[in-house]
């Protein structure tokens, strides 16, 4: 959603009106399907559906297509200043549509790059980005929370879908899944795009201004600071979502227990992403979503390193996903805490480009981390990286607290200097 800013005059402040049930909605089923792609991905190295082709082909279709996602922010917020965000939308689920129904027929590897991976990730860049800064500019006390309860919308779908595909690829094949998967994201997507309303007073006000790729702000070691823990955070979670299902088959699991932890993974994201939006507005929003990632890289260097059965598997997959998705809750809300709700739109849309890169080679680097099959602990090296990857991103927001915090006193200072 990188659309316009808005001036804090315009925000309606813990409002409630009916206009944002679609957001959330729409935040859901837009972004999804690509939380199953783990599910797929499991598939695609145990049965080798496309000969010839390597796991790290596989996890660059996935990584592909969130790139994508990320790479066309700019783009987004620029047709969402020129046409309008209800425009970005519908697109957005055209090309989902689309881009499921062309995976169902595909007979070889480059037309699945090009139908799972470039076209979905085009589609779900325009209703990912099209969307999930617009809460931020109809709330004020409670931005955190209402981020968090939005966003906690893929986290429940995400349940939904994976433990969909796993049960659906073993019942009606690859081919129908995929089928499935389009018609239902372009009935609930088309709907939700058009019920959605974005607040009439701050287009008005801003739809002319903010660039749509401001370098002015990577001047700022704040801003700076932000785009580094986001940075991290893909990279982790990234490798976590897509990680999982595989790893599961790797220990000795069924394909449909991969599934199912894909599914838990979801699970712990819907109530973890508004948990830690309500914290964030009692607490501070860069302390706790600090704490969060902290958590999420340490949970994955003390429990799943150490989860050999399905119990501890599931176990890590639920309280894992309480943290691993802060990034998705929190990026707004930061990023208006850190340059001003009139700068939102196009901070996010230098947030979200900035992601292309992790978003395309983390599974991939994952996939390279992988040991020998027959090794006590084939993903050692993946869930090392995760972790520490997370903690990383975790020191950035340290960083940036005390950099905001010394930012606040000197402009205490100077305006104590003005009254005397």
């Amino acid at each position: 959603m990188p659309i316009l800013g808005a001036s804090t005059q315009y925000a309606e402040p813990y409002s409630s009106t009916p206009t944002q049930t679609p957001h959330l909605q729409t935040l859901t089923l837009g972004t999804t399907p690509f939380q199953a792609y783990g599910v797929f991905l499991s598939y695609y190295l145990s049965t080798d559906i496309f000969p010839g082709t390597s796991s790290l082909e596989y996890a660059f279709v996935g990584g592909l297509s969130i790139s994508c996602a990320m790479l066309i922010a700019p783009l987004v917020t620029y047709l969402d200043k020129r046409i309008s965000t209800r425009f970005v939308l519908n697109l957005g689920a055209v090309l989902e549509t689309l881009s499921f129904i062309a995976s169902s027929f595909v007979k070889k590897n480059w037309q699945l790059f090009l139908a799972q991976g470039v076209c979905f990730g085009f589609g779900m860049g325009l209703c990912f980005c099209g969307s999930v800064g617009i809460t931020s500019h109809w709330f004020e006390k409670k931005r955190s929370l209402v981020n968090g309860i939005g966003s906690a919308g893929s986290g429940i779908g995400g349940l939904i879908y994976s433990l969909a595909v796993g049960k659906m690829i073993p019942e009606l094949g690859l081919p129908w899944s995929m089928r499935t998967l389009g018609i239902i994201c372009f009935v609930v997507n088309l709907t939700c795009a058009n019920l959605l309303r974005v607040p009439s007073q701050t287009r008005a006000a801003t739809s002319v201004k903010a660039p749509t790729l401001p370098l002015s702000l990577l001047k700022r070691l704040d801003f700076v600071l932000l785009l580094a823990w986001a940075f991290l955070s893909a990279l982790a979670y990234v490798t976590l979502l897509f990680s999982l299902s595989s790893y599961c088959v790797a220990i000795g699991l069924t394909q449909q227990q991969g599934s199912l932890a894909s599914a838990l993974l979801s699970l712990g994201q819907a109530f973890g992403r508004p948990a830690v939006g309500l914290l964030s507005d009692h607490f501070g929003r860069i302390f706790i979503s600090m704490i969060a990632s902290f958590l999420a890289g340490l949970l994955s260097l003390v429990v799943w390193i150490f989860a050999s059965s399905a119990g501890l598997t599931y176990f890590f997959a639920i309280i894992v996903g309480l943290f691993a998705g802060t990034l998705w809750a929190s990026a707004a809300p930061l990023a208006a805490e850190v340059v001003g709700i009139q700068h939102l739109g196009a901070a996010l849309g230098v947030i979200w480009f900035v992601l292309t890169p992790p978003a395309a080679v983390a599974e991939a680097i994952a996939l390279q981390l992988r040991n020998e099959v027959g090794f006590s602990k084939p993903y050692l090296r993946v869930q090392l990286f995760a972790g520490f990857v997370y903690v990383g991103s975790a020191a950035c927001l340290a960083w940036l607290m005390f950099e905001v915090r010394r930012k606040r006193r000197v402009a205490r200072l100077d305006v104590d200097k003005s009254d005397l």
